[in-house]
């Protein structure tokens, strides 16, 4: 039975609590969070983009810490989840690490490949699992459709879109999400969802031309093959309060297309050449669920196939950091 604690308890760290809450093999035994008002409204329903975060957060029998100091000297924990805002994850991590704790931390890693390698050399040293938060590597309908490009069934994937729409994440007390040097921007903490994806099913493109708007609020990025496919992605917070959420994707393959947005029903296809439409089993649970179950088996010590490893965490920080160049500068750029 591994123990484990949260830091941080917005709308992310209640995500991380429900799926702790009820993952086998550990117990969440501390939480820490040194914002009063956070602390104060963990009784109402969170504010957030998707749906899935606990509505109320009881911390019966849980120690409630201020100080991840305190926490970590009190020995309770095993391993910490860390949603905080980006900006600290290198510090936290690294700190957490060191003391000998299992880490995983939301993505985005950090703000700057040179952070993200300061993390993985902690976790080299310490012998630890660090895994990042890339919860679309897990999700049912993603992971299902990777499975099903890799098995070749359909032939090669030709082309691939992507998008990711929500409105400005102003939930957050001091909406540090508006900072662009705290969470990288829109690009950073959004699009990033679809382009670490885009490095996960097809590998990491050799170049990225992308345009967007001045604050990089909305952005739209072509990722270059040299043998195909041909790949676009885009994403926005721009959506107006009343739009909710959308996150879709079209993959095309030699004799199939594969189908999903969240916003219809049936969110999830696949279409091919010959024969009717269906949707394909899908395993039990979201992408938070099996993420969170992944690193608690790893911490655990069992031996699993890796699904995000930090170094592929780290080149999507650099990848994302290449699609905001081009688009400031109006050019493509290689990887």
């Amino acid at each position: 039975m591994i123990r484990v604690g949260i830091v941080g308890l917005g709308f992310m760290g209640r995500m991380h609590y429900r799926c702790w809450k009820s993952q086998p093999g550990a117990t969440l035994a501390a939480v820490c969070e040194a914002n009063p008002k956070v602390l104060a409204g963990l009784g109402s329903a969170p504010k957030g983009n998707v749906q899935g975060a606990a509505d109320h957060v009881d911390l019966t029998g849980i120690q409630t810490f201020t100080d991840l100091d305190a926490l970590i000297a009190s020995g309770t924990v095993d391993a910490l989840s860390i949603t905080l805002p980006t900006f600290v994850h290198p510090d936290t991590t690294v700190k957490a690490l060191k003391a000998g704790l299992h880490v995983l931390c939301e993505k985005p890693m950090a703000l700057n490949p040179a952070e993200c390698d300061r993390m993985i050399a902690a976790a080299d040293e310490a012998g630890k699992v660090l895994q990042i938060g890339h919860c679309i590597r897990f999700w049912p309908e993603y992971a299902v459709a990777r499975d099903l490009v890799n098995s070749g069934e359909y032939g090669k994937p030709i082309a691939a879109t992507f998008r990711r729409f929500s409105t400005a994440p102003n939930w957050n007390p001091d909406n540090w999400f508006a900072d662009e040097s705290r969470s990288g921007g829109q690009p950073l903490d959004l699009h990033i969802h679809d382009s670490d994806y885009i490095h996960h099913l097809f590998g990491l493109p050799t170049a990225v031309s992308s345009i967007a708007d001045p604050p990089q609020a909305y952005i739209s990025s072509q990722y270059f093959y040299p043998d195909g496919p041909a790949v676009v992605a885009e994403s926005t917070w721009r959506m107006a309060p009343t739009f909710g959420f959308e996150m879709s994707f079209n993959i095309v393959l030699e004799r199939a297309v594969i189908v999903y947005d969240c916003t219809r029903a049936p969110a999830y296809r696949v279409c091919p050449d010959e024969g009717e439409p269906f949707t394909p089993e899908l395993p039990i649970g979201d992408g938070y669920t099996r993420e969170i179950d992944h690193f608690a088996r790893l911490a655990a010590g069992e031996t699993l196939e890796p699904v995000v490893t930090p170094f592929q965490s780290r080149e999507t920080v650099r990848l994302v950091l290449a699609e905001k160049q081009s688009a400031r500068e109006g050019r493509r750029v290689n990887l």
